[in-house]
């Protein structure tokens, strides 16, 4: 106690006190506690102050908190301090901040109710927690799932799960949870899937078993125990569900804010389907017994469609509609039932009044009589001795009997479901093991507590003591199996309260006596209770205020039951007389629920009880009458104890696992824990009594190399051995002084309560004291190291400043004799100065002043003379504007005079421009008008110039006339006097000059005139010719900004184009990719089939009788549809079984062959319907050609028969001959042998021989296929050409108009043509969309009747290559006829098809083929002919030889010496890289090649693929025979046996990976050697000439493709079950950097260690493993490309893997975790780039694992931190980054923990991304695989076949 106090209750210390609100309230102690202090000074965490009182009697210390390292663990009892405080504020801290719902409580796991859906329990999260130990993963409802899997098939014993909590909390979920883990994890045994149909009988439970309450919208109101069944192999079986204490008295009553079960709200949902008409159903508030909660709806749930799920759920379990509506008329008729009024006739009397109509309705559906049933509601049959009575009941005894017949019905219906959802799940495979899961009540205390509670209490109560005793059991183990001292715990036994309750004269037994007193009653009964319990038990109690009613103390707490109504519900009887009625109903359902009815009476023969809840037990098990009888008078009290009995017997048989739902409040808020319900739960559940059951002995535990690795930091480097053990147990003496602290074990170190604590706050203590020595250890040397570089720069500095000093020093003293001087040049240069200032302002002024003078004087002669000037000019100016005022009047009235005449001319000339057809339509040729106005212009310069010329003349002539005239006029002055007589004369010559005078003015005014119209005209020209530039210019700059646009368009679409190519591009690769996995998936999902057809055939071969030897007969329609893939034949040393095999392999068939002929067999009878349909619509038009052409036919028909008739006898006289020659020359060669068969050139004549034949056969071969081919393609590939011609040079022509529209449309450049240009553009833009458009539709009219055709090019090509393999197997004397035969009924086809042809065309079509037929015929001739040649030649040889070997064979030799046979020499000849064999060969070829061939023995010394080779050369010489049988033989067997050596030796990585590489190597040897031109082009000539020739394998390489998907899934699911344990040992729980991380203390639940023992998983044994793997891929000669995939798909499954586990282990969340991952994830980089397969997107794949990495690292405190987060993390998903953040731990106690607040911004800033709301990785994807085409440079003929192969049958050709 002294050392407690004097290290635990210090300053500082945290505490746990009693709180009112909280429960439980958090305090720290603010000073020392000493021994004898009553008061503890503690500060709450609000900061209030406080002073504890403690009890004076007992001074007991408050319970002190546990370190915040341990706050948050996964098990409760991994806490060093083990309390209430501290497991509530554990499962809060849990709960609220890291919302995780499960933690472990030792062997328990504790469920809190989260009231919100969770992703947590998908399949990811299954195939996560499958084989992993329980302690290894977050706690989980599928982690106890898996442990009672792993323990059933460990131990082989059988498992139990109980389910226990009270109503909401959770319970019916996890029982489901649970089996949905068993239906998914083991599968089915048998062929029906009974996991489907288990998980289906949850919803069918579910609706008739649940109902909503005050606490729970889905609660069950019964208790179930579901036995799940498995077999040998671990496979489920079946199922058997048993019931206990349903509620009955739900069905007839509802609380408030309550319903009745599911199933009635269902069928009222779903009353308006036609199949429920019938049923008269209304809404649920049309029902008493539906509507009594007044809350008939469920936030959420949509009853109709919930109707719809248990309607599919009782399909899937095989309840017929017939049955399912029988079900729901039942259900019906109960709420009709429920609404039937009883009226009072008098006190002692009830009736039903007459055509009650929901009585009606219910007698209706149940086949019975309606007075019958009135009358016996409200009457019941009494028997004495003697007589028999009826007795009228009240109207409240008649309502009670009404809803006890309502519970009576429904619970046989109850019953009847159960038996058939129990059929259902039986199944016939023999039962091996079970797993039970047990969901039942929780413990219950309310304010009235009645018989249900006391059953519910009871059964809680025996549950209890069997889980104390296992816990203690469990305990006992523990200490025995580590050799501790076991030292007895005492812990609380409720065997005392059990015996009260179940032991003679117990209160059930009092409970029974008091049901068979024929006045017995609750008040007496209780009376009993005080009596006989009240002195003698301290577990029963009597309430102080009350005589009917009890207390019992339980487990839990005290319960006050209410004594009334125990008797009733006890008996829980029903009328007689009802029974019977209902037995009499025509219902065939409802007899079969009451067929065992027998007389339910009560043992007294009392009353119809009076209602209540009422819980019935399931019912009795089958027996004879009088045990059923006898069974049915037991109390309802006495058959649950029974059925708990056997229960508890089931249980005791099991191995027991715990789960305790917990309700966390009482509102179903999401996540909201309320203290105070959830440790009354806690104490209810028996979680606290584990807790004190553990803490009682020595609840931590270590490992010693935990221990150490924890505490290394405490010990001394001399104290370190080298046994741990020894090393720990001499530690930790020194650190515990008290040995009874602690003890030791064989291998783990136990700990009393406390001790983890103290020794972590040692550790603590001495991390502090490290870091305080390191802190000043460094501030010291920072402070030292701050002095130094002080220190020195002081030294530095006075250095620098006193010679700074000296240099100014210096400064000073030469400044100083400068200055001096300075100051005497300065003094005289000022003097001089001032006296040259003097000087010059003297001279200065003088130079002024006489300036000033002169220009005084200079100024004044000046102005004068500007005056003079000014006057002059005003003068000449005023004259001027005197003279331009006059010209301008004169002018403005000669311009007012002209423009009068110019509007009048102008007015003339806009009449006549309007007229000129509106400008030439709209200045259309306004070029040409130009050109007509310059041209005009012109002429009238021209007549300006000519009018000009001769008014000048005119002028001279008048100046010269005039000059004359005055003249003559000073003449007639001068002779005046003498000339006076001729005064007439004078007159006139005056009127003749002033008439010339008028004219002269005349033509001047029109020279102006024309002059002003002239440069009117001109200057509208000119405007006119501005305005159409403009014009021209303005269109020139709309076309550039046309072009320009259309540029820019054309630039933005062909962007756009590009960047939608580009998405396009993408989004097909993803289409692609998901295409290629879905197909991939398809084949794994089938090859699974296969497997599992074989494993079921194998099966049924193992369980009949082995048949006697002899034919085994196949049936034809399963021969018919055999796989491909199927392989039936096993390969045994007996001829017989290997004659078997050759039979079986004869008869596979090329299913993907068959299936396309099959489909095509479809598609031609379809064609075939349509082409009879086309025919009958033809038909007339048909006859009427044909008589048309009738004559005309038959004669090119006769003449063309009478040819080949010609022809052929010809050929068959040629023929005929040359088999003549040919067997004659064979005759003499086998004559010749035999006579000469001693002879030593005896072999060569057989060589020789096979040549020929084989010569000859070649020959007849290619004779035919040129006679029938050639003659059916030439004329089809001619027509072909020729429309594909035309159409070319259509759209070619289309083009070239086109290009040539465009050249015209640019070469335009004049304003007016571009404006009329572009307006014609849009119309011709339009009439060529619509010429487009037709042509669009021309050609793909054009393209699909191509199409058409081009298919029945394909469809005859077919059918003749059908007919020419047929042709080649009938006689060379009848391929000829065949041939000709066929050509005929050809034609006839033809003929037949052809009727709407014009008659012209059909008889040039007919000579056409009679010219291809002539033309045939004479190139069969020159066949022949060199056919003949050929012959001779070779006849020529062989005689040349017989001649040259008769001559070097003497006669003696030959006669009388015996001859020995020599080998000759045969000369090297060039082979043609095939191997031939015998048919009869072929199983052995795949026997030692394929099926005996194993790659670690004689495959690791050949070359790589051969195999592929030997395989593709066997074909090859198949396919130069061109013996289709051969080849389909040797492909199906090559196929099925890769496959049977598979699925035989799949799980062998090397063979896999061997028989992946060879594979591929053959699919790509069928490509390179197929022809295809894109396959050829990477080989050399002489591979060229390998290709094969007769037979197109492309069908055969897909089936292949698809054989190298399934050998690579195969491959990868080998490589993941290699690698699978070890990534989560190498990657994340061994230290690879050593001493980062210390693993923290755990709980009962081991996870684990983190330390590397012996067998445990590095990181090297990993990279070793991948090296392993890629180094046997190499060697096998795999594709580089298809390493880099595998590797790919290799490092997804480590990330995934690894990420899965840390997301779903909180001992992982660390820092130091964090640096362990990037530092594994670096080395695995370093692997990549060691193996040069950086590229390979290996790499990419890890992104996720190593942003979960940093994630744990970086600071996780700001917003900054946030935004970080948010941009660094784009690989994982929210609720990844969330769940990392919610489960990150701190290692050591100076890490923090990760806020709420700050989680809370994450999702805040993450809520805008979309993405999958998946939290784990899906590990079973696999990346769509490819196989790129790898072409080979090893040449065929090379190949030399090793003997170890044991091949010696094949011959190189």
């Amino acid at each position: 106690m002294n050392e407690e106090l004097e290290f635990e209750f210090v300053k500082y210390a945290r505490v746990w006190i009693p709180d009112p609100d909280e429960v439980w309230k958090s305090a720290e102690l603010t000073k020392d506690y000493k021994q004898g202090d009553g008061i503890l000074h503690l500060q709450l965490e609000d900061g209030t102050n406080l002073q504890h009182k403690l009890d004076p009697s007992t001074k007991t210390l408050p319970h002190l908190r546990n370190p915040d390292i341990l706050v948050g663990e996964n098990d409760l009892t991994a806490l060093s301090y083990l309390h209430e405080p501290a497991v509530l504020h554990n499962l809060k801290v849990r709960f609220i901040d890291s919302k995780l719902i499960y933690t472990y409580c030792g062997i328990v796991l504790v469920a809190i109710n989260p009231y919100e859906t969770l992703p947590i329990y998908g399949a990811e999260i299954i195939n996560a927690y499958s084989g992993q130990n329980m302690g290894d993963m977050d706690p989980h409802i599928f982690a106890v799932a898996e442990e009672a899997y792993k323990q059933m098939a460990r131990d082989e014993r059988n498992q139990s799960i109980i389910v226990s909590g009270e109503s909401g909390a959770g319970k019916t979920v996890s029982a489901k949870y649970a089996m949905r883990y068993f239906a998914t994890v083991s599968g089915s045994a048998s062929e029906a899937n009974v996991e489907e149909k288990v998980l289906a009988s949850n919803p069918i439970m579910e609706a008739i078993g649940n109902a909503k309450t005050t606490r729970n919208d889905n609660s069950s109101r019964f208790g179930k125990y579901i036995e799940i069944g498995f077999d040998k192999r671990y496979h489920i079986t079946g199922a058997n569900m048993r019931t206990y204490l349903l509620e009955k008295s739900r069905v007839v009553f509802q609380a408030d804010e309550e319903r009745n079960y599911h199933i009635f709200y269902q069928l009222c949902a779903s009353s308006r389907l036609p199949e429920f008409k019938a049923l008269k159903l209304g809404g649920a508030n049309d029902f008493h017994y539906t509507k009594q909660g007044r809350n008939p709806v469920i936030d959420g749930v949509d009853d109709a469609r919930e109707m719809s799920t248990t309607r599919s759920a009782f399909s899937l379990l095989g309840i017929t509609e017939l049955y399912q509506m029988g079900l729901f008329q039942v259900l019906a008729a109960i709420l009709h039932l429920g609404n039937v009024d009883v009226k009072d006739r008098d006190a002692d009397s009830s009736m039903i009044l007459p055509n009650n109509s929901h009585l009606m309705v219910f007698c209706d559906l149940m086949g019975v009589a309606y007075q019958d049933m009135s009358h016996w509601l409200c009457h019941k049959k009494l028997k004495t001795a003697t007589e028999t009575y009826i007795k009228p009941l009240p109207r409240v005894q008649a309502v009670n009997a009404r809803d006890a017949l309502a519970k009576h019905i429904y619970a046989k219906l109850f019953t009847w479901i159960v038996e058939h959802i129990n059929q259902a799940l039986h199944s016939t495979v023999q039962q091996h093991s079970f797993i039970g899961v047990l969901d039942i009540y929780g413990f219950e205390t309310f304010e009235i507590n009645s018989f249900e509670q006391f059953c519910i209490n009871y059964a809680n109560e025996k549950l209890q003591q069997q889980f104390n005793m296992h816990v203690f059991k469990l305990e006992q183990e523990e200490y025995m199996k580590e050799q501790i001292p076991w030292t007895l715990i005492d812990f609380y036994d409720n065997q005392p309260c059990i015996n009260l309750i179940e032991a003679k004269m117990g209160v059930l037994d009092l409970l029974d006596e008091e049901c068979r007193m024929p006045k017995g009653s609750d008040d007496s009964w209780a009376q009993k209770l005080y009596n006989t319990h009240l002195k003698t038990c301290a577990l029963f109690q009597k309430p102080r205020m009350s005589n009917k009613a009890f207390i019992i103390q339980h487990f839990a707490d005290k319960v006050e039951y209410q004594c009334e109504g125990f008797l009733a519900k006890n008996k829980d009887t029903v009328n007689e007389e009802q029974i019977h009625v209902l037995k009499a109903s025509k219902f065939d359902l409802l007899v079969e629920l009451f067929q065992d009815e027998e007389k339910v009476t009560s043992p007294t023969g009392a009353g119809p009880p009076t209602g209540g809840r009422t819980r019935l037990s399931v019912k009795p098990d089958k027996g004879k009458s009088s045990q059923a009888s006898k069974e049915h008078k037991k109390t309802v009290g006495l058959q649950f104890r029974n059925s708990l009995q056997l229960l508890m017997e089931t249980l005791n048989a099991t191995t027991p696992h715990y789960v305790r739902c917990i309700k966390p409040n009482d509102y179903k808020y999401a996540f909201t824990f309320d203290p105070k319900r959830a440790v009354q739960q806690l104490r209810a559940c028996g979680v606290l009594e584990t807790i004190r059951i553990s803490a009682a002995g020595f609840p931590s535990r270590w490992t010693y190399q935990e221990f150490f690795s924890r505490y290394r930091v405490l010990m001394k480097q001399k104290d370190v051995q080298s046994d741990k053990k020894m090393t720990c147990k001499n530690v930790l003496e020194k650190l515990v002084q008290d040995p009874d602290k602690y003890q030791f074990g064989k291998t783990k170190i136990f700990f009393r309560a406390g001790q983890v604590a103290y020794l972590e706050k040692l550790r603590a203590d001495k991390l502090r004291a490290a870091c305080i020595r390191i802190q000043k250890t460094i501030r010291c040397w920072l402070a030292r190291k701050k002095f130094l570089r002080v220190k020195r720069a002081t030294i530095t500095i006075q250095r620098h400043v006193r010679g700074y000093q000296a240099r100014c020093l210096a400064t000073f003293l030469r400044r100083t004799r400068a200055a001096v001087i300075i100051q005497k040049f300065q003094r005289m240069y000022v003097q001089r100065k001032r006296y040259q200032r003097m000087q010059a302002a003297a001279l200065a002024v003088q130079c002024i002043l006489r300036a000033y003078m002169a220009r005084q004087q200079y100024k004044m002669l000046l102005r004068e003379n500007k005056a003079i000037v000014i006057q002059k000019m005003v003068r000449g100016w005023l004259a001027r504007q005197w003279y331009r005022r006059s010209l301008a009047a004169v002018v403005y009235l000669q311009c007012c005079v002209r423009r009068m005449c110019a509007r009048r001319q102008l007015k003339k000339l806009k009449i006549e421009a309007r007229s000129v057809e509106h400008y030439k339509k709209l200045n259309i040729g306004m070029e040409n008008k130009i050109m007509q106005l310059q041209r005009r212009i012109d002429e009238q310069n021209k007549e300006n110039r000519v009018m000009s010329e001769r008014l000048s003349s005119a002028e001279t002539a008048h100046a010269t006339e005039g000059e004359r005239m005055r003249r003559e006029l000073t003449r007639l002055r001068g002779a005046e006097e003498e000339a006076k007589s001729s005064a007439n004369r004078v007159v006139s010559l005056q009127e003749e000059l002033e008439r010339l005078r008028v004219e002269l003015q005349s033509t001047q005014k029109e020279k102006k005139a024309i002059e002003d119209w002239a440069q009117t005209y001109q200057d509208e020209m000119e405007k006119m010719i501005s305005e159409l530039k403009e014009q021209n210019h303005l269109l020139k700059n709309e076309k550039n900004d046309l072009n320009r646009l259309i540029q820019e368009q054309g630039q933005q679409w062909t962007e756009k184009m590009q960047r939608a190519l580009k998405d396009q591009t993408s989004q097909l690769e993803c289409d692609l990719n998901e295409e290629r996995s879905r197909y991939q998936n398809l084949l794994t999902e089938h090859l699974r089939l296969e497997e599992k057809y074989d494993d079921l055939k194998e099966e049924m071969t193992l369980t009949m009788n082995v048949p006697k030897p002899g034919h085994r007969r196949t049936d034809s329609a399963h021969s018919s549809n055999e796989s491909e893939y199927t392989y039936n034949s096993e390969l045994a040393e007996s001829e017989e079984l290997s004659r078997g095999m050759e039979d079986v392999t004869k008869g596979t068939l090329d299913m993907a062959l068959v299936l396309k002929l099959q489909k095509r067999v479809s598609e031609l009878e379809q064609e075939k319907q349509g082409l009879q349909n086309e025919l009958d619509r033809r038909e007339e038009q048909f006859q009427r050609a044909r008589a048309r052409d009738d004559e005309e036919h038959k004669k090119a028909r006769g003449a063309e028969l009478e040819y080949e008739s010609l022809k052929r006898q010809e050929l068959e006289s040629e023929n005929k001959k040359l088999r003549h020659d040919l067997g004659e020359m064979r005759r003499a060669l086998v004559g010749t042998a035999g006579a000469g068969s001693a002879a030593p050139g005896s072999p060569a004549y057989k060589v020789l021989l096979d040549q020929l034949n084989a010569s000859t056969e070649e020959l007849e071969v290619r004779k035919e296929e040129v006679l029938i081919l050639r003659s059916q393609l030439v004329s089809q590939k001619e027509a072909m050409q020729h429309k594909v011609r035309g159409h070319t040079r259509s759209c070619k022509e289309t083009m070239t108009d086109s290009l040539q529209y465009v050249e015209d449309v640019q070469n335009l450049t004049d304003a007016k043509e571009i404006s009329q240009a572009y307006m014609g553009l849009k119309d011709t833009n339009r009439l060529l969309e619509s010429q487009l458009q037709a042509q669009r539709r021309s050609h793909e009219a054009e393209l699909e009747v191509l199409r058409g055709e081009l298919q029945a090019v394909k469809e005859e090509n077919h059918r003749q290559q059908q007919l020419l393999a047929q042709n080649l197997q009938l006689p060379p004397e009848a391929r000829i006829e065949a041939s000709l035969q066929h050509e005929i009924t050809r034609l006839t086809n033809e003929n037949l098809m052809l009727p709407t042809e014009d008659p012209k065309v059909y008889r040039t079509n007919i000579l056409r083929r009679m010219i291809d037929l002539l033309e045939q015929v004479e190139k069969q001739d020159k066949t022949v002919r060199k056919l003949k040649k050929q012959l001779k030649v070779f006849a020529k040889k062989i005689s040349d030889l017989e001649g040259g070997q008769m001559e070097n064979v003497s006669p003696s030799q030959m006669v009388d010496e015996p001859i020995h046979p020599v080998n000759i020499p045969r000369r090297e000849k060039d082979f043609q890289g095939m191997l031939e064999y015998k048919k009869e060969d072929e199983l052995k070829l795949v026997k030692n090649l394929i099926l005996e061939l194993k790659p670690r023995g004689v495959a690791v010394n050949m070359i790589p693929g051969l195999p592929a080779y030997i395989l593709f050369m066997c074909l090859r010489h198949a396919d130069y025979l061109n013996d289709d049988q051969k080849v389909r033989a040797l492909l199906t067997s090559v196929i099925n046996s890769i496959k049977k050596i598979l699925k035989k030796r799949g799980e062998d990585f090397e063979t896999v990976s061997f028989w992946l590489a060879n594979t591929c190597r053959f699919l790509h040897c069928l490509k390179q050697y197929s022809g295809d031109e894109q396959f050829m082009k990477y080989n050399s000539p002489k591979q060229n000439e390998h290709c094969l020739s007769n037979f197109d394998l492309a069908e055969y390489r897909q089936v292949l493709s698809d054989l190298a998907i399934q050998i690579y899934q195969q491959l990868i699911k080998c490589m993941e079950n290699i690698l699978q344990p070890m990534i989560v040992s190498g990657m994340l729980e061994h230290e690879t950097i050593q001493g980062v991380s210390g693993v923290k203390p755990t709980g009962l639940r081991k996870r684990t260690s983190s330390i590397a023992d012996e067998g445990t998983y590095t990181l090297d044994s990993i990279l070793r493993q991948l090296s392993s793997f890629h180094a046997t891929m190499c060697q096998h000669g795999t594709d580089p490309e298809l390493i880099k995939q595998v590797v790919k798909q290799q490092f997804y499954i480590i990330g995934a893997v690894t990420l899965n586990n840390l997301l779903l282990r909180k001992d992982m969340c660390s820092w130091s975790k964090g640096m362990q991952i990037r530092y594994n994830v670096s080395q695995l980089e370093e692997w990549l780039r060691d193996k040069n397969l950086m590229v390979c997107g290996a790499k990419e794949t890890l992104e996720p694992l190593i942003q979960a990495a940093q994630l744990l690292q970086v600071k996780k405190k700001t917003d900054e931190d946030a935004e970080a987060i948010c941009s660094m993390c784009n690989a994982l998903t929210t609720a990844q980054i969330v769940k990392v953040l919610n489960l990150y731990t701190p290692v050591n106690a100076f890490e923090e923990r990760v806020s709420v607040t700050f989680i809370r911004t994450i999702q805040n800033r993450l809520r805008d991304r979309k993405e999958s709301p998946q939290l784990l990785l899906d590990t079973k994807v696999i990346y769509p695989v490819t196989f790129p085409f790898s072409p080979s440079s090893l040449a065929l003929e090379t190949i030399q076949i090793p003997g170890s192969l044991n091949l010696g049958f094949l011959t190189r050709v």
